[in-house]
C-alpha cells in the first residue's frame, strides 16, 4: 500500500511528466513585436530587438521559484518572477516589488529586532494582467510553509511569527524572537513572490498550471516549455528542453524589456555551450563554464571569438562532503545513508582526519584556472566572515600514520586497509563534468596510496541536483561515502546557509530528503550557537558566533573544503546590461539587457 502523501507527489510527477510530454497545454498564444534591427547603437522600447538565446547546459527542468533547487531553475525563474528586493554585488539591497528598502530612520524595522514592515509598489501587475498586492506575499508565505508542498525555500520563512496585510500595498512580519537576519523572507533569489490567484481552485497546489506556465511580475512571461530530444550519457538519461519568452505586455517599465524574444535552451554539455559562445555564436549567455577544463576554454577564445568571459567570485565553495551514515546498511523499510546506522569508517575522526590530510587541494584548485584558488573554510563571503582560524596541510605520511593509529592496516598485503574484516573502501560520487572526474582521479590516486580503495561514482548533473524523492542518485539521498559538488550562501547573510548544518535539516526519508544536512552530522553545540547567532543584533558579536560556527564545522571534518569556485559565464560580445551579482540569479536584471551592434 503506498502511503497516501507518496499517491499525491507521484501523481505531480506523472503531472510534470505529461506536460513535458506535451499531453497538457504547455504554450500560451505568442505575440511578438516585430523585430527591429540591431542599429547603431542600440534599438529602443519594449521588444525593439531580436531574439536572445541563453542555453543553460544543466536543463532547467522547473519554473516555480518555490520549488526550484539548482541554480540552472533559479535563473530561468528570475526572467518571470521577482522577489520584494534582492541585493548587488556590494551587497546592498535594491528594491524590486517594494516600494522602498525598510530601515530604522523610516520606520520599516523595528527598533526591537521583532518586525518589520515592506510596503509594496502600486500599480504592478502579473503576466496575466491581475494587480499584484499584499495577499500575494502572504500566499507566497502560505506555500511555501506548506508541510505537504516540500518547498525549496520553506527555510527562509521559518522565523517568522505572523504575518499581516495592513492593506492591499502593505505587509507586517512579526519574527519569533529578535531577527538580524529580517531581510531574509521574501528577498533575493531565495524569496521571489508567487500569485495567489492562479493557484485558485487547486487543493494539491502542485497541481496547478502556473508551476509550468508561470504568471509573473518580471520583464518576460513564459509562452511555450517543451521536451527537445532526449540524450544518453553513458547509462544516464538525460531531457533536453526549450523555454520559450516574450515581453511581459504589463510589466511597469514601459520601455523595457528589449528583446522580442527569449529562448533558454536546457541540456547538453559544458563544452557544447562554450563553444556555442564563443566559436559558432548562436546562443548569447551561458553559465557554470568553471566546470570545463580551463585549457579547453582558452582554447575557444583563440582568435577572434564571437563571445567574451564574465567571472565573478562570490560564497561558492567546492567541497567534498563526508557521509556520517552507513549508506550500504538499509532500514527494515528500505532507507539507506539512515541516522540509525553510523558510518563504519568516518565516525572517527581521525579517519576524517586522515582523508582530508590526503587531499591535494593545490593539485585540485589549479584545474579550474583563474576560476579557483584554495581554502580551508566553508563560509568564505562576505570577505568579513572568512574565518583566519582554519588552515589546511597536504600530508599523506600524517594520514598513513592516523588510520594505523585509528586500527585500519593492511592485514592481508592486498594494499587494502582493513579492521575487523572491514575493508577501507569507499565510493566517491560527483556530477558529471570534466574537472570533477579529474578531481576525483587526483583524490582516488592519493588515497589509494595509503591503503584506501576508492570507487568511483559519476552522477549526470539533472539526476543528482534533482529535488524528486523517488530518485536515489541525488545529492540529498547520498548513497556513497564522499560527494563533491560546489554551493554557498545566496544572501550576504550567512544565517539560511549557516543552518544547514543544525540537526533539525538531516536529509532522511522521513522529510522525503528535503532536508539540506546531507553529511547527515547532529551537533547540539552547533545548534547552540546558530540558535544565539539567529537572534544577535550586534553585528560584531553574530559575525564571530558565523566564523565559530565555520570552525567546528571544519575542525571536526563535516566535509573537506577544496576550492573557492568563481563563477564564469559566457556572454556575446554584442550583449550589454549584464550586472552580475552573487546574490541572485544571472538573470536578476535581464530587463536591462540589450544588444549592440559589433
Amino acid at each position: 500500500m503506498v502511503p497516501a502523501p507518496l499517491q499525491r507527489l507521484l501523481l505531480v510527477l506523472a503531472f510534470s511528466a505529461l506536460l513535458l510530454a506535451g499531453c497538457l497545454p504547455t504554450t500560451r498564444p505568442v505575440s511578438h513585436p516585430t523585430a527591429v534591427p540591431t542599429a547603431t547603437p542600440i534599438a529602443t522600447g519594449r521588444g525593439a530587438g531580436d531574439t536572445l538565446t541563453i542555453l543553460y547546459w544543466q536543463a532547467p527542468m522547473l519554473l516555480n521559484p518555490q520549488l526550484a533547487l539548482a541554480a540552472k531553475d533559479r535563473a530561468a525563474c528570475r526572467i518571470t518572477y521577482e522577489p520584494l528586493a534582492s541585493y548587488d554585488r556590494d551587497g546592498k539591497l535594491i528594491p524590486f516589488l517594494a516600494a522602498e528598502i525598510p530601515t530604522l530612520e523610516n520606520g520599516g524595522v523595528a527598533k526591537d529586532g521583532k518586525s518589520v514592515t515592506w510596503k509594496l509598489k502600486r500599480g504592478v501587475s502579473w503576466s496575466d494582467g491581475q494587480p499584484f498586492t499584499a495577499r500575494d506575499v502572504l500566499f507566497t508565505y502560505k506555500f511555501a510553509t506548506d508541510p505537504a508542498v516540500h518547498a525549496a525555500t520553506a527555510g527562509s520563512y521559518t522565523s517568522i511569527e505572523s504575518i499581516e496585510a495592513l492593506d492591499d500595498y502593505t505587509v507586517h512580519i512579526r519574527f519569533k524572537d529578535v531577527n538580524p537576519a529580517w531581510a531574509q523572507p521574501f528577498v533575493g533569489v531565495m524569496g521571489m513572490v508567487i500569485p495567489e490567484h492562479a493557484f485558485a481552485g487547486y487543493s494539491d497546489l502542485l497541481q496547478a498550471p502556473v508551476n509550468k506556465l508561470p504568471i509573473g511580475t518580471g520583464p518576460y512571461r513564459v509562452v511555450s516549455f517543451k521536451p527537445q530530444e532526449v540524450l544518453f550519457l553513458g547509462n544516464e538519461l538525460i531531457e533536453t528542453n526549450k523555454i520559450t519568452y516574450e515581453p511581459n505586455p504589463y510589466y511597469r517599465q514601459a520601455d523595457k524589456p528589449y528583446f522580442s524574444q527569449v529562448v533558454v535552451k536546457g541540456g547538453g554539455t559544458v563544452n557544447e555551450a562554450a563553444r556555442s559562445v564563443f566559436q559558432i555564436g548562436d546562443v548569447d549567455f551561458t553559465h557554470n563554464l568553471q566546470l570545463m577544463n580551463a585549457q579547453a576554454l582558452a582554447g575557444l577564445q583563440s582568435g577572434t571569438p564571437k563571445g567574451r568571459l564574465i567571472s565573478q567570485f562570490g560564497a561558492y565553495v567546492e567541497r567534498i562532503l563526508i557521509n556520517r551514515t552507513d549508506p550500504n546498511r538499509a532500514t527494515e523499510d528500505g532507507e539507506r545513508s539512515s541516522t540509525r546506522y553510523p558510518h563504519p569508517l568516518f565516525s572517527d575522526l581521525r579517519v576524517r582526519q586522515a582523508f582530508s590530510l590526503a587531499i591535494d587541494r593545490e593539485s585540485i584548485a589549479r584545474l579550474f584556472g583563474p576560476a579557483g584558488r584554495t581554502t580551508s573554510n566553508m563560509l568564505v563571503s562576505p570577505e568579513m566572515y572568512n574565518s583566519p582560524n582554519t588552515s589546511y596541510e597536504f600530508d599523506l605520511k600524517k594520514a598513513a600514520d592516523l588510520l594505523d593509529e585509528a586500527g585500519w592496516i593492511d592485514s592481508n598485503g592486498d594494499g587494502v586497509r582493513d579492521r575487523e574484516g572491514v575493508r577501507m573502501s569507499v565510493t566517491f560520487q560527483t556530477p558529471v563534468d570534466v574537472q570533477r572526474q579529474q578531481a576525483q582521479q587526483i583524490v582516488k590516486k592519493a588515497l589509494e596510496s595509503i591503503g584506501v580503495e576508492v570507487k568511483l561514482k559519476i552522477i549526470d548533473s539533472s539526476v543528482f541536483f534533482s529535488n524528486d524523492p523517488t530518485n536515489t542518485g541525488t545529492r540529498s539521498h547520498f548513497y556513497a561515502d564522499m560527494e563533491q559538488y560546489t554551493t554557498g550562501n545566496l544572501v550576504p547573510d550567512p544565517a539560511a546557509y549557516m543552518k544547514i548544518w543544525t540537526c533539525a535539516e538531516v536529509s532522511q526519508q522521513a522529510n522525503k530528503w528535503a532536508g539540506r544536512n546531507y553529511e547527515r552530522w547532529c551537533s547540539p553545540a552547533y545548534d547552540a550557537l546558530y540558535a544565539q547567532a539567529a537572534r544577535e543584533m550586534d553585528p560584531e558579536r553574530r559575525k564571530q558566533l558565523f566564523i565559530q560556527m565555520n570552525d567546528m564545522l571544519i575542525e571536526d571534518i563535516v566535509m573537506i573544503p577544496i576550492g573557492h569556485r568563481a563563477e564564469v559565464f559566457g556572454a556575446s560580445t554584442n550583449l550589454q546590461g549584464i550586472n552580475l551579482t552573487p546574490w541572485d540569479a544571472d538573470t536578476w536584471n535581464i530587463q536591462d539587457w540589450k544588444r549592440v551592434s559589433p
